[in-house]
């Protein structure tokens, strides 16, 4: 047990860090029923300006830029690219996330030139090394769960306590009628809910980058696809459209894929996750916190 106590606090780690990125695509696909399939994208741009930023600017002021500069990402291409699809079929919506995403997969091979960018100001004191139990590890890996249980909750209080948060859960469960209330008068201003859950999302996601890439050494173009994809496994795994579920799903897939490697098949560490989704959705299509949903005719 002492030897795989590393990987069950690197595992509780990264499921952290899946689910502030899981969160981005469960409140879209909440809302929108899209797939952002750009949003892994936008977590590794935020793992870029962090490099960028804690080059030439103090940590205190790089982070929050970091931050802001992310959330108004997300801003820009709901705007941009999805908005003017809103009426449009899904399927249309599907291939702008996709285009979105190599766009700023090209967008950042140019700037970058191609190369892993080398993070040189890790972020002070969640970097150092520390001992837990007699096993070495980053404080990192201490302050993710937290931080993630932290603002999960600040995110249903404000999903649950706010007129912006009620006005998401009400277009989550009925986005035409929503749409309908968002004529003069009707209360609910629809373009500004999206537009506020992309915000939140990339926010989100960039708190997620920081965390994680404090881990790795370098962050290249396509830092963002297995993250990405892992946290997308998540929200579908704990039931797309709950946040609760995009949670648990992220810890579970997080813990699962660490341990795989603790007994000795770090190889098989990824095909794990995405066969032990597989059986999931075999069983319980909607995930494990998901609600059957009639589609309407």
């Amino acid at each position: 047990m002492q030897s795989l106590l590393p990987y069950v606090i690197n595992g509780i780690s990264a499921g952290g860090q899946y689910a502030l990125i899981a969160i981005g695509y469960t409140l879209v696909y909440g809302i929108l029923r899209l797939i952002n399939f750009a949003h892994g994208d936008v977590f590794m741009v935020a793992g870029l300006m962090m490099i960028y930023f804690t080059a030439s600017l103090p940590m205190y002021l790089a982070l929050p830029l970091v931050v802001a500069c992310t959330a108004l990402l997300g801003f820009l291409i709901e705007r941009a690219a999805y908005k003017p699809l809103r009426s449009a079929p899904r399927m249309s919506l599907m291939i702008s996330a996709i285009g979105v995403s190599y766009l700023i997969q090209n967008l950042a091979f140019y700037l970058t030139g191609g190369l892993p960018k080398p993070v040189t100001n890790p972020i002070p004191w969640i970097s150092d090394t520390i001992s837990v139990f007699g096993a070495s590890t980053k404080r990192v890996t201490l302050v993710t769960p937290v931080l993630t249980i932290l603002l999960v909750f600040v995110l249903l209080w404000l999903t649950k306590k706010t007129k912006m948060g009620m006005a998401m859960r009400a277009a989550s469960k009925d986005f035409e009628t929503a749409q309908l209330m968002s004529m003069p008068l009707m209360g609910i201003k629809i373009n500004s809910v999206i537009s506020f859950t992309f915000v939140v999302g990339s926010a989100l996601a960039s708190v997620g980058a920081m965390l994680y890439f404090t881990n790795y050494p370098n962050v290249a173009v396509t830092s963002g696809g297995m993250p990405g994809l892992k946290a997308f496994v998540a929200a579908v795994f704990g039931g797309i459209g709950s946040i609760p579920g995009a949670v648990v799903g992220a810890f579970i897939i997080g813990l699962s894929e660490e341990l795989i490697k603790g007994i000795g098949y770090s190889t098989f560490s990824d095909a794990f996750t995405f066969a032990l989704l597989i059986v999931i959705l075999c069983v319980k299509p909607t995930g494990l916190f998901g609600e059957k949903v009639t589609d309407k005719v």
